[in-house]
């Protein structure tokens, strides 16, 4: 395992310290004890680096240091106190020795401890885990959560009534079985059902996708999504609230319909004919409820996926932090409920490649909205689709976002983002490279956006990546 230094300053180019990454000066020592629990945190955070040398804070300088100068030794010792290996190597960077510390992820359903603690990242903080932390960790070898049982003990007739099998053959475009033998079969091959002893279990992969009504299935009605229009720009006035009763793959397209009838419109004219525009695109709506849906994290109870509309904007969250950092939603995919996924793939809802928000953002452009916002809550994931605004309406944070998203989605058509490309983005003159120029720079200078090639000195040829590219 051989880390370059070029690794080590991408490492220091990231925005903030995260679960994965940590940085320390500990430029003569540092304490054993201290380390412990860090390898500790980290792995239960799954594996990440520990760096010694560097400055924990922007633009975390390389300061040398001199601590744990027997990698070996020290690695023996972590092993025999802590019951797992973790490789150390010193690097020497130009501007002096760093030793990274390469800490490997924990096994599925355990999670490791020092002197009693389970240990875990919170801020800059090293904390305990909480119970319900801890209680999904080791639930993670069990059954999950989709293979429960939604109902049990159903007849053939019983499975019929309660899920929707006719649309199952109609999403696949299958031809539905001459027999209900035929039917049961084959939605048994998907896991929909179980034979359980004398009778039929629709498990909760069934019921969440194909149940006619969920409210059927007890405690499942409260996974429907929930519509709500509010007036104005606040929670203060509901003016309509509709929850869903069926299941995510029969419901989809009406779904998605039903939200896109409740968008607002804004009144344009051209070549002086008036035709009415939906304030969001139709595409983002969808690829977003579909990622919502999909992503979940069904262990949650007493919440929903939820899709609030407001006068200038509409929300689409879902229960559960996600697997991957927001900033990467665009480049990265990871799928929490992967047999979900695979079916809803296959259904034609979702495409299962991380494509879903590159979308989001495209349309968000030809649109001209100000970029997403994604936010991560308590217990709770989120997304913002705002409505049209003029460049000199947004702030700070607004135009950083809406640069940083743009140099994504370029890299991720493998171009790179320019000052032009950023003014065509916000439809911009040339007259308007200053103000562009401007934004850019704060954006480099929160380390969300790079060079991408820094010897260059021109600055009317340069472009940028993301920082993680």
């Amino acid at each position: 395992m051989t880390t370059t230094i070029a690794q080590i300053d991408a490492w220091r180019a990231a925005p903030s310290e995260h679960q994965n990454l940590e940085f320390k000066e500990a430029k003569t020592q540092f304490d054993n004890r201290k380390l412990y629990k860090y390898c500790v945190a980290l792995a239960n955070e799954g594996g990440g680096h520990l760096l010694l040398g560097i400055e924990d804070k922007p633009p975390r300088k390389v300061v040398g240091s001199a601590a744990f100068n027997d990698p070996v030794a020290m690695a023996a010792k972590v092993f025999q106190t802590l019951g797992f290996r973790v490789d150390i190597e010193e690097v020497a960077h130009p501007d002096g020795r760093v030793v990274v510390f390469h800490i490997p992820g924990r096994a599925r359903g355990t999670a490791f401890q020092f002197e009693g603690a389970y240990l875990m990242r919170a801020g800059e903080e090293l904390v305990p885990m909480s119970e319900d932390r801890l209680r999904a960790i080791f639930a993670e070898g069990q059954p999950g959560w989709l293979s429960l049982a939604a109902k049990s003990d159903c007849g053939d007739d019983a499975v019929v009534r309660l899920l929707d099998t006719q649309s199952y053959f109609d999403l696949l475009r299958l031809p539905y079985p001459v027999n209900r033998a035929g039917v049961l079969d084959r939605i048994e091959r998907e896991s929909l059902i179980e034979r359980r002893g004398n009778g039929w279990t629709i498990t909760n992969l069934g019921a969440v996708l194909f149940a006619k009504k969920l409210d059927e299935f007890g405690s499942l009605a409260r996974k429907a999504a929930r519509v709500i229009v509010y007036e104005g720009k606040s929670k203060i006035k509901t003016k309509a609230d509709y929850p869903g009763n069926r299941g995510y793959a029969v419901g989809f397209q009406g779904l998605v319909e039903f939200i896109y009838s409740l968008v607002p419109s804004n009144e344009v004219i051209e070549q002086a004919l008036r035709r009415e525009v939906k304030m969001f695109p139709e595409i983002a709506v969808r690829e977003l409820v579909a990622n919502a849906l999909i992503h979940q994290d069904f262990n949650e109870t007493g919440t929903s996926v939820m899709i609030e509309l407001y006068d200038d904007r509409i929300e689409i969250s879902s229960p559960g932090e996600p697997d991957i950092p927001p900033d990467r939603f665009i480049d990265a995919y990871k799928s929490r409920n992967e047999r979900l996924a695979d079916l809803m793939r296959r259904l034609g809802i979702c495409e299962e490649k991380g494509s879903g928000v590159d979308k989001v953002i495209f349309a968000a452009e030809a649109f001209q909205l100000p970029a997403p916002d994604f936010r991560v809550g308590e217990r709770r994931t989120s997304v913002v689709l705002f409505a049209h605004q003029e460049l000199e309406q947004m702030n700070r944070a607004d135009r950083i976002r809406a640069c940083y998203q743009h140099c994504c989605l370029r890299y991720v058509m493998n171009e790179r983002m320019t000052n032009q490309s950023l003014r065509d983005r916000f439809k911009l003159s040339e007259s308007k490279v200053a103000t562009v120029s401007s934004i850019i720079a704060a954006t480099v200078e929160t380390g969300k956006i790079k060079l991408a090639d820094p010897s260059q000195t021109s600055t009317r040829y340069r472009s940028y990546v993301p920082f993680w590219a």
